[in-house]
């Protein structure tokens, strides 16, 4: 992997957050790839699961959010980026994200970790991963 694959794989990422339905996730993960939402959570495995998780976890293709992102390191087949959100109009939630991605040789993510912050006073939350 190098910065120009892992800035392709986040630009993707993201179109499919704005996409209708999770058909296109096939093209983001592997077929038996993990997705952490949170350092200590339990990775949902597989493509089926992380297609039921991302489904639940987001309001709709309609969703309002912007997104930045920047690539922090590349080592490998794996890169940290650190990513901003804000939901909503006017903005009602902001997150931080450290994403750690492991991309395979066709560009496809074979393990995925979030580490999700949210301003103090705030609410944040993730998905809760699944039971052991």
């Amino acid at each position: 992997m190098d910065r120009v694959a892992l800035r392709t794989w986040v630009e993707a990422y993201e179109q499919a957050w704005r996409t209708g339905g999770t058909e296109g996730l096939d093209a983001l993960f592997a077929e038996d790839a993990t997705y952490r939402t949170a350092p200590f959570e339990n990775p949902f495995r597989g493509l089926s699961a992380i297609s039921a998780m991302w489904e639940e976890g987001r309001d709709g293709p309609d969703e309002a959010f912007e997104l930045e992102s920047e690539i922090v390191t590349v080592e490998g087949d794996t890169g940290v980026v650190r990513v901003e959100v804000r939901y909503g109009v006017p903005v009602a939630q902001t997150y931080r994200d450290l994403w750690l991605v492991r991309l395979d040789n066709e560009g496809r993510c074979t393990a995925f970790e979030e580490w999700p912050f949210w301003p103090p006073g705030s609410e944040g939350e993730f998905a809760k991963g699944p039971p052991n």
